[in-house]
């Protein structure tokens, strides 16, 4: 792009950008954050974007042609360039940038070593509470697995008495051995935090100091005539040592805990794959997928994966195994460093030996897993054309419903009203064409479904209409949203939404063009305008099971966007707005929990146990904080 072609407003932020470090952010004609880069040079770096440079790949291309603002950050170091960089992906995930496929944080597992009697949960979130954590794992499954066998060896609190040593009886989890039982002083505090130790320790990887320990246990009690505690010790010693076996033994004992890293790519995706290396074992491994990255040099696609996971990860080794060199090796391992406590982290590519054999074996691995993803998302494909024909024949469609759009209303007692819209293509999610609203409920009666429906649709038809109107003016852009018509809409409900919607397409002279449906959830029926018989299409039918994933996606995009807006109200109001808590229930739990997040995460047993409280409450407190 030469400089007759830059715009004005362009041109004006070139010349005044400063040759200092810092961040830039550039944003598109929407006002979106489209890109984050950072630089030592911000001028000389953000201009070279704009140089009639044929060495620009399509992506960067692309991405200029987009970019109608920016804006920068001046930072002190290269160092705080990075750690900014790094927030701002991960806060606004540019369409442009490498990162991490999935937006849900991952999982954890969560030792409350901070509590007296520590015990043992998972989360996705890393709070600097004096917790230990464990992590990130890309299966909440795999790590709920995980906890299971841990739980036969350490078997750790799950409830939540206070504990004193003096319960006169434990509960079922003592008699089958799933809980050593402090409450009733089977073991005291040192003994507990002494396995809780064990525990984390284990998933480290480092075992030889708990066996050791363990032996000696067991041999004591033993000697000491306690037959009953010998055996138990004895069964753990079996457990930790069958799954001891399973793990690989990769190096001697005194090799440096090390991840080792390795990616496959096609059609703009890549899977790293991450071998977990600690006292010499191969304890785990977990594969990551990045989307973004075409055009993009493998060790740019490396870099960007390490700075995104280690962001995240709970634990940093000593060394890091690459396939290849990384241009930014220096700094970012200074930033590791830090996240380490000032311990050193290596980089290391090795060339040849055992080292080599394992960054060769984990890019197998990342290859396999790949191609294992795109033979799913092939079979989907499959599937998902399947189900459009379905739709198209029972629903009497002239096309396969391409563009599929479906709709729904979240709120509380009509608090933080918010319509959902959510848009299917081709059988699949376009997230970048949800669209939320917000519904004034003081506007149409509190709270009315009925009328929020109609007025989420009367918006979004009448900017389909503006779209209309400005489609000669060559210099607007259509945004996707709004300006196409679906194939077809299907409605969260029965024959009163339905009807709705109907008034709504008459009002645009559109019914004739925009088939609808109406999805009960209850039975699963299909209702059609001016139509008392509904349609049940079988149950396994893959045209039903798409129906079912557009509304329950429908649903739960609504009812984040309403959390969102409720939790604006503050907490009072949020828990004012909940069925069945009054003043008296919420003053009860503010002042036993002590802040909302910790409320959300207790349990209904937790719950019903505060004074006042009951399982209906409970359950009604579960369902609307979640």
């Amino acid at each position: 792009m030469n400089e007759m072609e830059i715009s004005e407003k362009l041109q004006g932020i070139l010349a005044t950008l400063p040759a200092k470090p810092g961040c830039y952010l550039m944003r598109n004609a929407a006002n979106t954050i489209i890109y984050v880069g950072k630089a030592i040079n911000l001028k000389n770096r953000v201009r070279s974007y704009f140089h009639a440079d044929s060495s620009h790949d399509a992506k960067t291309r692309r991405l200029v042609h987009d970019i109608v603002d920016i804006e920068w950050i001046v930072v002190g170091s290269e160092l705080e360039a990075l750690i900014l960089e790094m927030n701002l992906i991960k806060k606004h995930r540019p369409k442009y940038n490498v990162r991490l496929k999935d937006d849900k944080r991952y999982p954890y597992i969560k030792i409350h070593w901070a509590e007296a009697y520590p015990k043992i949960t998972v989360t996705r979130q890393m709070v600097e509470d004096g917790s230990r954590y464990f992590g990130p794992y890309t299966s909440a499954w795999a790590v709920y697995q995980t906890l299971d066998v841990l739980r036969r060896i350490f078997p750790y609190l799950t409830c939540d008495r206070e504990i004193t040593g003096n319960d006169k009886r434990a509960c079922l989890y003592y008699d089958i051995k799933l809980c050593n039982a402090p409450c009733i002083g089977a073991v005291d505090q040192a003994g507990y935090r002494q396995m809780i130790s064990d525990l984390m320790d284990f998933l480290g990887g480092h075992s030889e100091g708990i066996i050791t320990r363990m032996e000696q246990d067991m041999q004591k009690a033993s000697d000491e005539m306690r037959f009953e505690k010998a055996a138990a010790v004895r069964d753990q010693l079996k457990a930790i040592s069958s799954i001891i076996e399973r793990q690989k033994i990769i190096f001697a004992t005194d090799y440096l805990d090390s991840d080792v890293l390795a990616m496959a790519r096609s059609d703009g995706e890549a899977c790293v794959q991450v071998f977990f290396i600690r006292g010499g074992k191969l304890i785990g491994r977990e594969y990551f997928i990045l989307e973004g990255t075409e055009d993009t040099a493998d060790n740019e696609v490396i870099e960007q994966f390490i700075t995104q996971f280690y962001t995240e990860a709970a634990n940093i080794p000593q060394q890091v195994m690459l396939p290849q060199e990384i241009e930014e090796a220096q700094i970012i391992s200074q930033w590791l460093r830090s996240k380490r406590g000032g311990e050193k982290v290596e980089f290391f590519v090795p060339k040849e030996g055992q080292s080599h054999d394992l960054v060769k074996m984990a890019a197998e691995n990342a290859t396999e897993t790949l191609q294992s993803l795109r033979a799913q998302w092939q079979a989907d494909a499959h599937k998902q054309e399947q189900a459009l024909a379905e739709l198209q024949q029972a629903l009497h469609l002239l096309e396969p419903p391409n563009r599929i759009e479906c709709y729904d209303v979240s709120h509380t007692q009509g608090v933080a009203t918010v319509g959902a819209m959510i848009v299917f293509q081709k059988g699949t999610p376009a997230k970048n064409l949800y669209r939320k609203f917000n519904i004034d409920s003081t506007s149409i009666g509190n709270p009315d479904d009925f009328a929020s429906m109609e007025e989420m649709l009367t918006r979004r038809f009448k900017r389909w209409q503006a779209s209309q109107e400005t489609e000669s003016n060559p210099g607007a852009k259509p945004e996707a949203s709004f300006s196409f018509l679906p194939d077809l809409i299907i409605i969260d409900g029965g024959k009163g939404q339905l009807g709705r919607v109907v008034k709504v397409l008459e009002q645009f002279n559109l019914f004739d063009k925009v088939p609808v449906v109406g999805l009960a959830k209850q039975e699963e029926e299909i209702f059609f305008p001016h139509n008392s018989k509904p349609l049940l299409l079988p149950r396994h039918s893959q045209g039903l099971y798409l129906l079912q994933r557009i509304r329950d996606e429908a649903h739960r995009y609504g009812i984040t966007a309403h959390r969102s807006r409720r939790s604006k109200l503050g907490l009072a109001s949020q828990l004012d707005s909940i069925p069945g808590i009054g003043p008296a229930r919420r003053k009860a739990l503010l002042k036993h929990f002590g802040s909302l997040d910790k409320i959300r995460e207790a349990n209904i047993e937790e719950l019903a146990a505060i004074k006042g409280m009951n399982e209906n409450a409970a359950q009604s407190v579960k369902a609307n904080l979640e």
